[in-house]
């Protein structure tokens, strides 16, 4: 399965005209999105029927709306009009970006298909009738498996209605918007757009800039009419699957100023941040909408906020020379399924407050956000920039508090945490990760990873003193192991890849072995040992050998967070992880710069199908984090003083 993202972007016909479009769905697929584009055809139907000199019949339904009327005979004829007009202007228009692109109206090879409605009672000549052979549909299944297989092939996919019937009879129309939204969440797609003539659903039809920022179920319809009911529809429909999901305008696509965006209900207001995170996916590589959308919110606050070069989030108030860094990430593994939250009692959680929420902390009354990200780390993440925001806690002269959300955390690249480590220096870190709001993590182990290939002569298996690649690769791993525990006794090991080719001359066998060694493990050493332990006809890369790092209770800002633990009358544990964080990258080459892991929620839950969070752990973790930052700049301002009255001695 491919891990590239996957937007579902649907565009009504009137929209093609507008040539920015292709643009902006080029500049999607320039991120290494997979696109499914789904064409609707208004504006194409009605110039194919004038360009054959046929009239489209039209049905009156009893509220006044009047339809397409889509009879058996009419079917052919708009199936054409996509084929003819709709599809080959997106595949022009993309073309012209130097993208390859598939079209096919959805009923091709039965990608798509459904039943048809039930007949529809409308008004004719001031009468009601009931029309039986009207040719519209539901959609009721999706070829998921080969779409996947053309997304993948295909730079863009395009599809249209109709949709094939699964009884047998002719084509179905559907509506595109709903399309869309049907094969978003057939596909567990990433992102859902709706793109339409206006900057998202206007409050005021008269006022292109009354944009509805933020949408719930069943909150749009009252400001959507004609056809803009239908993408309300779509996109309420689209929240039942894992993709966010915006409706947006045909300039609009890369500007969420003239969104709007469509979230699950929400708990009480001071979940919402936290809600909305979680709900838009951000697996490794797809981080941009996440932290875009943070960006924005910042902003709106009045804190300055941007994405640097690396594609990392970066928030922060105050000025001064010394900085106290809040270092989260953006990313998560995958993969996502439809966020909710759910109540474990009768109580709605709506609490704003944080003395509320110590009240709150009965575990039957907790509202429970299930979601990928909500462990691990967006929680983390997201009480940074709650605590940055704010201002009842002082960031004091001299100093500047500044929130990360970093890229590419769960993957090997590490590339945010680079990025921070070389361009924003600190002196004192908080790194955002599930420790539990009780718990404070003083270090991680370190990783020590191996490529190992071992590439014997093709024979026969059965043959005199036959040595298998894999028999030659499996002794191989376990000498390497051996060798490595001898140097760090301490240390975790896991293979956790595999794979074997072979020519008509060799055989070949490779394997990634994992090691996890605790923070004074010598890692030349261990390359040594490695190296060592086996032949030269064994072939080791090292992939990957950071250090692992550990500070005691006794710096600044553990101290800080004893005293704030302390005040929400909390007796700490405190932690040493097996596992690594972007603490380690940090501690590639800073030095004597106190470090300390914190979050909310349980990391036992992290890279789980069950990931999870309770309302009242994250509101304690988020009190935590904002007593642990303020007394930190307490006990930084006594240094300060104390440091000036010994200079002022001296002189």
């Amino acid at each position: 399965m491919s891990e590239r993202p996957l937007y579902v972007i649907k565009v009504g016909s009137s929209t093609l005209l507008h040539p920015e479009i292709f643009a902006e769905i080029a500049a999607v697929r320039g991120r290494g999105a997979r696109v499914l584009v789904v064409a609707g055809g208004a504006e194409g139907i009605e110039r194919h029927y004038g360009s054959i000199g046929r009239t489209m019949p039209s049905l009156t339904l009893r509220n006044g709306d009047t339809v397409r009327y889509c009879p058996p005979e009419e079917m052919p004829h708009i199936a054409d009009a996509y084929r003819r007009v709709t599809l080959p202007v997106v595949e022009a228009g993309l073309a012209a970006h130097g993208l390859t692109v598939l079209t096919h109206v959805a009923a091709y090879a039965g990608l798509v298909t459904g039943i048809v409605n039930k007949p529809l009672r409308v008004t004719e000549n001031g009468r009601s009738k009931v029309v039986r052979d009207h040719r519209a549909g539901t959609v009721t299944a999706v070829d998921t498996e080969r779409l996947r297989v053309l997304l993948d092939a295909y730079d863009v996919v395009c599809l249209s209605p109709p949709v094939r019937d699964a009884d047998g009879g002719s084509d179905l129309n559907v509506d595109a918007d709903v399309l869309a939204a049907t094969l978003a969440n057939a596909l567990g797609a990433d992102h859902l757009r709706l793109v339409t003539g206006s900057a998202g659903i206007l409050t005021d039809p008269a006022d292109p800039a009354s944009t509805l920022r933020d949408a719930f179920p069943g909150t749009a319809g009252v400001y959507a009419g004609g056809r803009m009911k239908q993408k309300v529809r779509a996109a309420e429909l689209g929240l039942l699957g894992t993709a966010d999901v915006a409706v947006t305008g045909p300039h609009t696509m890369s500007d969420p100023e003239g969104w709007t965006r469509f979230w699950a209900a929400e708990p009480s207001a001071d979940l919402a941040l936290l809600s909305r995170a979680v709900q838009i996916p951000s697996v490794s590589y797809d981080e941009h909408e996440v932290v875009r959308y943070l960006v924005q919110w910042c902003r709106e606050r009045g804190i300055e906020a941007r994405v640097d070069e690396a594609g990392n989030l970066v928030a922060e108030r105050g000025e001064g020379p010394r900085t106290l860094l809040l270092l989260g990430h953006a990313d998560t593994v995958p993969f996502n399924w439809p966020v909710r939250w759910e109540s474990t009692g009768g109580h709605s959680g709506a609490h704003a407050t944080d003395a509320d929420a110590d009240a709150d902390a009965d575990a039957d009354q907790d509202p429970v956000l299930h979601g990928r990200g909500s462990v691990d780390a967006k929680a983390s993440l997201i009480a940074f920039l709650e605590v940055l925001a704010d201002t009842g806690t002082p960031v004091p002269d001299g100093w500047r508090l500044r929130v990360v959300g970093a890229v590419e955390e769960e993957v090997s690249s590490s590339k945010g945490a680079f990025h921070a480590r070389d361009h924003y220096p600190a002196d004192a870190v908080v790194v955002g990760e599930p420790s539990g709001s009780g718990a404070l993590t003083l270090g991680y182990f370190g990783l020590f990873k191996l490529r190992v290939t071992v590439t014997v002569r093709s024979g026969h298996s059965a043959g005199f003193e036959a040595l298998s690649a894999p028999d030659h690769l499996t002794d191989s791993l376990e000498r390497i192991r051996r060798a490595v525990l001898k140097e760090a006794d301490d240390a975790l090991s896991a293979v956790i890849d595999l794979s074997c080719s072979a020519t008509t001359e060799s055989q070949t066998a490779t394997a990634i072995l994992n090691f996890r060694v605790p923070p004074m493990a010598d890692l030349d050493a261990l390359r040594t040992a490695a190296a060592n332990a086996v032949g030269d006809d064994v072939t080791i890369t090292f992939l990957r050998a950071t250090p692992g790092c550990a500070g005691g209770r006794s710096t600044s800002l553990a101290k800080a967070f004893g005293r704030a633990l302390n005040r929400r009358d909390i007796r700490p544990r405190y932690l040493l992880k097996k596992g690594t964080s972007d603490m380690n990258t940090l501690a590639t080459t800073w030095q004597g710069v106190p470090m300390v892991a914190y979050g909310p929620g349980d990391s036992a839950l992290d890279h789980t199908a069950e990931e999870h969070i309770g309302a009242a752990e994250y509101r304690r973790g988020r009190a935590v984090l904002r007593d642990a930052v303020a007394v930190f700049f307490e006990l930084a301002g006594a240094g300060d003083r104390a440091r000036r009255q010994a200079q002022e001695v001296t002189r």
